[in-house]
């Protein structure tokens, strides 16, 4: 094999690896891999139709990222956030992204303002589409944390926004959850025109707590609230 072939198919592999761990994200996110479910090499690499060795390596990624767990006799599987584990996360998202609207107030310029209006606005026309929805509010908070111009929240803002992955769909699937959520998005987006640091920081951070709230509702309703470790099934 020539050195050109040889890098084409490695090449080949790791677009398969970023497809592979993309395509498991989204299963996790939508449920169809829900927290418990085995992760099987053979079975994956035949849904997706690859080589098993892309599927090894984002399964590994998805392992790095505390997404995926090993289990005696079970091997890969999705992990189960707990309740203090939830807590955490979200007390996560309250510091970082409260911070970002704070920085965002001082930062952003004003045609990044009138995006994230116009990205809400967006939002507004059509609240009971959830798939839409949950795009439009990443294409917000994304640029809202893009704006505050640092590259180290991005980074730590983008780790949680994986792990936020394993509890599966968007809140604002529920309509009235997403009606509050544009709502709370404008009083953001006031406080960052008026460049309201100490404004924009609350509203964001009870964005979150909104969001957190409806969280643990849905996923107690649905009997999916773990309290402490060990309490998951498999």
């Amino acid at each position: 094999m020539s050195d050109a072939t040889a890098k084409k198919s490695t090449s080949s592999k790791a677009l398969q690896g970023q497809g592979a761990y993309a395509r498991l994200l989204d299963d996790i996110q939508n449920s169809t891999l829900p927290p418990g479910s085995r992760l099987t090499e053979t079975d994956i690499a035949a849904r997706f139709e690859i080589s098993r060795t892309p599927v090894r390596e984002a399964i590994r990624k998805l392992e790095a990222d505390g997404l995926v767990s090993h289990k005696p006799r079970a091997g890969a599987v999705v992990r189960q956030l707990t309740y203090p584990e939830i807590m955490e996360l979200y007390e996560m998202r309250y510091v970082l992204e409260g911070t970002a609207a704070r920085l965002a107030a001082r930062s952003a310029s004003s045609v990044e303002i009138e995006e994230l209006a116009s990205i809400n606005a967006d939002m507004a026309q059509d609240p009971e589409d959830g798939r839409r929805m949950f795009d439009l509010n990443r294409q917000f908070h994304t640029t809202l944390i893009a704006a505050a111009r640092n590259r180290f929240l991005v980074k730590s803002v983008r780790s949680i926004d994986i792990t936020m992955r394993i509890l599966g769909p968007s809140t604002l699937q529920e309509t009235a959850r997403a009606r509050e959520a544009i709502e709370e998005h404008d009083q953001v987006i006031a406080a960052l025109r008026n460049r309201d640091e100490s404004t924009a920081e609350t509203a964001m951070r009870a964005h979150m707590e909104s969001a957190q709230r409806t969280r643990l509702r849905q996923l107690r309703s649905a009997g999916k609230l773990i309290e402490t470790e060990g309490e998951d099934t498999e």
